[in-house]
């Protein structure tokens, strides 16, 4: 990666270990800026503006490889990249290393008590897309859905079916709408069945995918639970009392002998870290887990499981909103808007962009009347139009694309530079997991083409050969974005 090299080049006049450089926030602000003089005033004695000037003067005085201008403000130092430097780089192909890390990445994990909803589809879309970028980064990863088929809600669905059938009295914390009703003459197990099968129909229509549908019963067959308890014990880490068997100030087994939520869970997480050897596990969460997160973080280091292991995402809420009001969604109550519903509504494409636009960490309102939008206004189609642009431009031209030898209007550049920023993009949300990032930059990939676009001739052009090649290469780069993403490339629209 071409910030990689600069980052060689700092460290190596500056004399620091390390030094960050990002991409600035505004294009007059250079190429890239670091911060490395705030470290390197420390080392010298220094102020920060002093630390700047002074490797900035270096960076401009050495005759570097890389760099063609760099200036100090406020402590920061600005860089420009020299033209030759972006060109070529333009022809380099980044090699995905193996991290040799098996990560087990498990999201959606809805309880098979009834169809999807539309916030299942913010967990799913996302796991979905953070797979692809572990994957395209060198992870060897494991997509992987648990299926709470035990327990409580297995009993109250089966209570549920009885009570809309008229057999029992109902009651407030039953399962209602048309589903429990279409479930009538099933048992328990046989409901359970039938829903996962609904929801593996509702994520494949979505193009979400699993490579493993792991089941709770089958982990307690295998008796799981109990040689936690028993590894637990022989560590003398739990207390009877009450009747019940407690770690800390949770309890694991209860009093009447049935196994708490959190005992299973540590089963799961054991499960997944020494029997099937994981590396890491990356569990997507609902917000109403929120609470959970530092107990089950504890729970695995009890097991001898280090907290870093385990990374703990909490997708927050979301609200479906049209004409400015919300759009009412409960599942109990039955009138929850299914992911399938939201798919008929808007399409996958549109679903998919509009909840990874967003952080996981930040509430949402899904715009239900921007996302029917089909026109330039709508951001998946504003990156879409872009993209047919780019193969319109590639179809009508006859002539093979060849590096360029330099840029004539400030747009060529600007697009060079936003195609080289990609490694970075997918090294980054690698280690951070913010998704969101690559929405981002596919709109500005889509946004630094039309300014090249309008404002470059190329069919006709007597560059044409090299203006193809900056085409070739945004095309390539935002197939690869969207291919990442999950969402489609149209021919034409």
């Amino acid at each position: 990666m071409l910030r990689d090299e600069l980052k060689k080049e700092i460290l190596k006049i500056s004399g620091l270990q390390d030094a960050k450089i990002t991409e600035p926030e505004h294009a007059e602000n250079g190429d890239w800026t670091t911060n490395a003089a705030f470290s390197l005033a420390k080392k010298i004695g220094k102020s920060p503006n002093d630390a700047a000037e002074d490797l900035a003067d270096k960076l401009r005085s050495e005759k570097s490889d890389v760099v063609d201008r760099a200036e100090s403000v406020g402590g920061f130092i600005n860089i420009w990249i020299k033209d030759e430097v972006l060109l070529l780089s333009l022809g380099v192909v980044t090699k995905i290393r193996s991290k040799n890390t098996k990560i087990n990445l498990e999201f959606v994990s809805a309880n098979p008590t009834g169809p999807l909803t539309m916030a299942n589809g913010r967990g799913g879309f996302y796991g979905d897309a953070l797979a692809n970028i572990l994957e395209k980064t060198g992870y060897d990863v494991t997509r992987e859905y648990y299926i709470n088929d035990a327990g409580n809600q297995v009993r109250l669905l089966g209570e549920s079916i009885e009570a809309a059938e008229g057999k029992r009295e109902d009651k407030e914390e039953y399962y209602k709408g048309e589903y429990v009703k279409e479930l009538a003459g099933k048992s328990p197990e046989e409901a359970i069945q039938f829903l996962v099968g609904e929801i593996k129909k509702s994520l494949e229509k979505a193009g979400i995918k699993f490579n493993v549908w792991f089941s709770e019963s089958k982990l307690r067959e295998k008796k799981e639970p109990e040689k936690v308890l028993k590894f637990l014990e022989d560590k003398n880490l739990i207390e009877k009392k009450d009747g019940a068997v407690w770690l800390g100030e949770a309890v694991l087994v209860k009093s009447d002998g049935e196994y708490t939520y959190f005992l299973v869970d540590l089963a799961y997480h054991w499960n997944k870290f020494f029997d099937r050897k994981f590396d890491m596990a990356v569990d997507i969460w609902g917000a109403d887990h929120h609470g959970y997160v530092e107990r089950m973080k504890k729970g695995v280091e009890v097991l001898g499981i280090g907290p870093e292991k385990l990374k703990i995402i909490i997708m927050q809420l979301v609200r479906l909103m049209s004409g400015g009001k919300e759009v009412k969604m409960s599942k109990r109550a039955g009138t929850f808007v299914t992911m399938e519903e939201l798919l008929d509504e808007v399409g996958v494409d549109v679903a998919r962009w509009f909840f990874l636009e967003r952080s996981p960490n930040t509430h949402m309102d899904f715009d239900l009347d921007l996302a029917k939008e089909k026109s330039e206004k709508n951001p998946v189609f504003y990156v879409q139009y872009a993209y047919v642009r780019m193969l319109s431009i590639l179809r009508n031209s006859h002539l093979e694309a060849k590096l360029p030898s330099s840029f004539g209007y400030a747009p060529e550049r600007d697009l060079a530079l936003k195609i080289l920023r990609w490694p970075e993009i997918l090294e980054d949300t690698s280690c951070d997991y913010q998704v969101h990032r690559l929405t981002t930059y596919a709109y500005e990939l889509a946004q630094a083409f039309s300014a090249f676009y309008r404002d470059v001739k190329v069919i006709g052009s007597d560059r044409e050969a090299e203006l193809l090649y900056l085409v070739s290469k945004a095309k390539e780069t935002l197939t690869d974005v969207l291919k990442t993403l999950g969402i489609s490339q149209p021919e034409k629209m």
